[in-house]
């Protein structure tokens, strides 16, 4: 299949928009990427700092409030530390609201896309406390700026961040020899070298799961590792006395004399330009992008295409979009359930002043609830390796079930009126629409029904 500007927006986007002309060439779509993005400056999210400030300004409230007591100044306290908790789960609401925001009314959802593509990759979420709301400024942090940059670049912000180092527990790592570990009041507390950050690292982030390193690898890296963490209202930081003393090697290189942030960045920058990362990478962007059978034609292309430019992101979207196989319609993948209500938001236009009145019970009852039951909980895959391409994953019938009822019920809370079903088929599916879903528009009993058949129909389902 030739160029399509209905296809490039369902494949490489989220879909059409009533109201946004589709992208008009290939050259169009790869300029979006070098364009300034507009989903930063239109419908902002802060960064981790936001997060890190607010964590200090709850630990110093219950500081207060434990040396207030049962006093009316503690109880104060205690009610600010309450409200500044649940600011942070309202903001968590609108920066739900601005990412949906972002692919409805933008015209960089390639960008958008990649954004979602690489924060799935580099997977890192919170697991108490204020860091389970961390997951949006992480991606603000890491992501949005390195998407078009050098992976090594992106993969160095990640592994350094601190929300990536509370996840897989990288704060907790002490090198065996490190002088903290070798001080009496640590000794027999069961903390010691974790290997968990190293190992993903290895197994998801660079080489992947069958990649050329051993165990002592995944040593070796831990131990260069150790040092790194972060501190409330500070960010991240080094900390010498829990870094492992000497030199590691890994995949044969020796790195370091002494502990140093440089040296685990240069081994971080290493990883990222390995030929089998740059053949892992490629395989996951043609399964996201294409196929979950992909082409190995447009593997091995896009894989080289990295390899010639040391790890640089915008060659590498440049050879997957040029390629004839990526624009096939065979094994065509199901869009996870995010995915599939972003489309059906942005096929529905769905203005901004929609979302601004929506309470957080509003979000969870609309958006939240019914993601999980379609079997992906929003910025929470099971593990790190994020979350599957598989169609088999997606398509069950709970999660179909599920696609269903929101579609025939949350549109019409979301608008004052739901659209003429004869102009949504085209809107949503382009100007020659599968003529059994036309004909389901034209037939269905009422408006409601009619557009939960558009937004679940096979052809809006498939990327």
């Amino acid at each position: 299949m030739a160029f399509s500007p209905a296809f490039a927006e369902r494949r490489f986007g989220y879909g059409l928009s009533p109201h946004i002309a589709p992208v008009a060439s290939l050259d169009a779509l790869f300029a979006s990427l070098k364009a300034v993005d507009k989903g930063v400056t239109d419908f902002p999210i802060p960064g981790f700092e936001h997060i890190h400030k607010l964590m200090w300004e709850t630990k110093g409230l219950s500081r207060q409030a434990k040396r207030a007591g049962d006093t009316e100044e503690g109880k104060r306290l205690r009610k600010q530390g309450k409200i500044v908790n649940r600011e942070l789960r309202l903001e968590k609401t609108r920066w739900f609201a601005r990412t949906q925001l972002r692919r409805i009314h933008g015209h960089q959802n390639f960008r958008e896309r990649l954004v979602a593509f690489w924060g799935d990759h580099l997977t890192a979420q919170g697991k108490r406390g204020l860091m389970r709301r961390g997951t949006s400024p992480y991606l603000e942090d890491v992501i949005r700026p390195h998407v078009t940059g050098r992976f090594g670049d992106m993969l160095a912000a990640a592994v350094t961040h601190p929300l990536m180092l509370h996840y897989l527990d990288q704060e907790a790592s002490f090198g065996p020899n490190s002088p903290s570990a070798l001080q009496e009041k640590f000794k027999g507390r069961g903390r010691g070298l974790n290997e968990n950050l190293a190992r993903e690292v290895l197994e998801l982030h660079t080489l992947g799961v069958d990649g050329p390193y051993t165990q002592t690898d995944v040593r070796e890296l831990a131990e260069l590792f150790t040092g790194m963490g972060s501190k409330r209202g500070v960010g991240f930081r080094f900390r010498e006395g829990m870094a492992e003393p000497g030199a590691e090697t890994v995949l044969g290189k020796i790195y370091r004399p002494e502990p140093s942030v440089a040296a685990i960045k240069e081994a971080l920058h290493d990883l990222a330009r390995h030929p089998v990362t740059a053949a892992h990478l490629a395989r996951k962007l043609v399964v996201h992008f294409v196929s979950d059978q992909p082409d190995p034609g447009l593997v091995a292309h896009v894989t080289q295409a990295y390899l010639r430019h040391d790890g640089a992101l915008l060659p590498v979207y440049q050879a997957l979009l040029e390629h004839p196989a990526a624009w096939q319609t065979n094994h065509m993948n199901i869009r996870p359930p995010a995915e599939f209500v972003s489309t059906s938001l942005r096929a529905l236009a769905v203005p901004a002043d929609a979302f601004a009145p929506l309470s957080e019970r509003n979000v969870n009852e609309m958006f939240f609830t019914p993601l999980r039951a379609m079997g992906q909980i929003w910025q929470k895959p099971s593990g790190p390796d994020g979350w599957p391409e598989d169609d088999t994953h997606w398509v069950t019938p709970q999660g179909l079930a599920a696609r269903l009822d929101w579609a025939a019920h949350t549109p019409a809370r979301l608008l004052n009126e739901l659209p003429d079903p004869r102009q949504l088929v085209t809107d949503a599916l382009g100007p020659r629409p599968p003529s059994r879903v036309a004909f389901a528009a034209k037939a269905a009993e009422s408006r409601a029904v009619a557009v939960a058949l558009i937004l679940t129909s096979p052809a809006m389902q498939r990327r």
